[in-house]
């Protein structure tokens, strides 16, 4: 897993977590990498400071008044938050319903009071959900991508 500094047209920065720097490329050329707050689709790399490991046989050595305060978490660490995020997504979704590529038009029925309000969850496009956003509809995006139910093995 490689994690990218990302900067949208608007200007917002972001983090984002992708399996090499060939699977980001992969995801922008597709369209799928959008802004979490905005929704922009024009997203680049940011300038990221680099983050050099210090060599396996020295410990860093930082004056006392440079030191911090707390530890960054490792990768294990890492590993199991993401875990978490998963399994409480996965549990919140028992009580969803999948609606596929109808998500939009469910939602904004919904919003429009033709139909019951009910937990959902679907596929929409960037211009689906930016026009939803528009209209006052509350959506948000899952953290972790699911698998649609008609494409599992």
């Amino acid at each position: 897993m490689i994690v990218f500094d990302l900067k949208c047209g608007t200007g917002h920065v972001f983090e984002a977590w992708f399996g090499s720097s060939i699977a980001y490329e992969e995801q922008r050329a597709a369209g799928l990498v959008t802004c979490p707050l905005c929704g922009d689709g024009g997203v680049m790399k940011a300038v990221m400071a680099p983050n050099i490991a210090a060599k396996g046989n020295r410990a860093p050595s930082l004056p006392a008044s440079a030191a911090p305060t707390g530890e960054a978490p490792g990768p294990e660490a890492v590993k199991a938050a993401l875990a978490a995020v998963a399994a409480i997504q996965a549990k919140m979704l028992e009580t969803s319903q999948w609606v596929g590529t109808g998500f939009a038009d469910k939602a904004r029925s919904m919003h429009l009071g033709e139909e019951a309000p009910a937990p959902i969850h679907g596929q929409a496009t960037r211009e689906q959900a930016q026009e939803l956003i528009e209209e006052g509809v509350p959506i948000a995006p899952l953290l972790v991508p699911v698998v649609p139910p008609e494409t599992r093995n």
